[in-house]
């Protein structure tokens, strides 16, 4: 589509380093394991055989952590290099800023917009929620107004994240004549067509729906001079190396200025560094792994329980508001909801076999609160800004301690306090 930019669980049993919290007051499961419509869920979980990673010797003290007793303590304040009044943008530009209520930058912001202001390469290593779209959206915007014709290239991992991305750029640039393009799988490719059918300043889009595009001889990246890859660990953890590979042999080696974004820095990230990037200024502002308002937790099944009862207590228990649960697979994922919504409980999903049509219905459902849970692949595990949610649940556990961390930090977000819990066996 084209824009213009315009317990011992009989009950819940939580093993903890420490002695369990009396906050539960002594909780109990009601319901025995004979119950109905259980069959299927038991320990292994649902899907295909459950957690294809049961079989691996689990560390569970990496998902125990108890915050400290007290009101948050905050970390020193940031000390601002520039206000957004000091960099140097284009006065239409400025002003957008100005009217979205930006005044200070986030540190990714502060550090990183001067040197991609400049056409540097950057390499950004921050978590999640840390402000790095509005990091390089505006000095691209800036480099578009200033370079009449200028292509940009965005790509982001999951169709959220580039819908999200589009809708920041939408904001940035209003009413300063640009046109986007939104190229992800999930919605009609027609649409997409028909919008690189004219000039767009912008292209974001996943690495497997900008592939199709360029096989189809819809897209030409040989005249692209400007690359975002966003979330590139998540990109690589998703299989998605080669595609990234492909695309940015498409396009322009000359003068190309190209913009990395990654939570973390693995080896693989490193070498991805050294093939893609020209000379980069390094921006990290990265903080701990896991905040320190995220109550940590594990749960185990007992003897003569299943799974999804266990679970289904759980969500029973008074103060689980918004609960995010994370599972492994598609058809897990979506069989657990079912399973909920017919105990009675408020529940969605979103995963990679619905459209995207589906996708944002139930994640606008999940954030106007007409659902309260919300049972997810980890393609929600990033990108998404879901305010307000009182628990993590890990149904199932995460491909790695990486992904952990992005799962739980949906929870617990600015100076609210949030909790996590992981099934293990």
């Amino acid at each position: 589509m084209q824009y213009k930019i315009t317990r011992n669980v009989g009950s819940f049993d939580r093993h903890s380093a420490s002695k369990p919290s009396s906050s539960r007051g002594g909780y109990k499961g009601s319901r025995p394991a004979s119950s109905g419509g259980s069959r299927g869920f038991g320990s292994r979980g649902p899907g295909r055989g459950g957690n294809r990673f049961t079989s691996k010797r689990i560390d569970v003290s990496r998902y125990i952590s108890k915050p400290v007793d007290g009101p948050i303590v905050e970390a020193p304040a940031y000390v601002h290099t520039n206000t957004f009044e000091d960099f140097k943008v284009l006065p239409g530009l400025k002003r957008n800023i100005i009217a979205k209520g930006y005044k200070f930058p986030t540190p990714i912001q502060d550090e990183s917009i001067p040197h991609i202001l400049e056409g540097k390469d950057i390499v950004g290593i921050a978590n999640t929620g840390t402000g790095k779209t509005a990091a390089f959206l505006i000095p691209l915007i800036n480099k578009v107004l200033m370079g009449k014709r200028e292509q940009v290239l965005i790509v982001a991992p999951t169709r959220e994240l580039a819908l999200q991305i589009n809708d920041e750029l939408a904001g940035f640039a209003k009413d300063l004549r640009m046109h986007s393009v939104t190229c992800v799988g999930g919605m009609p490719i027609g649409r997409q067509l028909a919008g690189l059918r004219y000039h767009n300043e912008f292209i974001i889009g996943t690495p497997g729906r900008i592939k199709d595009l360029i096989e189809r001889k819809a897209l030409d990246l040989s005249g692209f001079k400007t690359v975002v890859l966003d979330e590139a660990d998540r990109m690589l953890d998703m299989g998605f190396i080669n595609d990234m590979k492909l695309l940015m042999s498409k396009m322009s080696k000359e003068n190309r200025q190209t913009l990395f974004f990654s939570a973390t820095l693995s080896p693989e990230i490193d070498r991805l560094i050294k093939d893609f990037l020209t000379d980069p200024v390094r921006v990290s502002v990265k903080t701990q792994d896991t905040a320190k308002n995220i109550e940590q937790d594990i749960v185990r099944v007992k003897e003569g329980w299943t799974k999804i009862d266990t679970l289904a207590d759980l969500l029973k228990t008074e103060g689980f508001a918004k609960v995010l649960v994370f599972g492994q697979t598609k058809h897990g994922v979506e069989k657990l909801s079912d399973v909920l919504l017919k105990r009675g409980f408020k529940s969605v999903s979103i995963h990679g076999n619905k459209n995207q049509s589906q996708r944002q219905r139930a994640l606008d459902d999940f954030k106007a609160n007409r659902v309260n849970i919300m049972v997810a692949t980890d393609v929600a595990a990033r990108g998404l800004d879901i305010n307000d949610i009182s628990h993590v649940i890990n149904y199932e556990l995460p491909t790695t301690h990486e992904d952990y961390i992005h799962r739980i930090g949906r929870t617990g977000r600015g100076n609210k306090k949030g909790k996590a819990f992981t099934f293990v066996e």
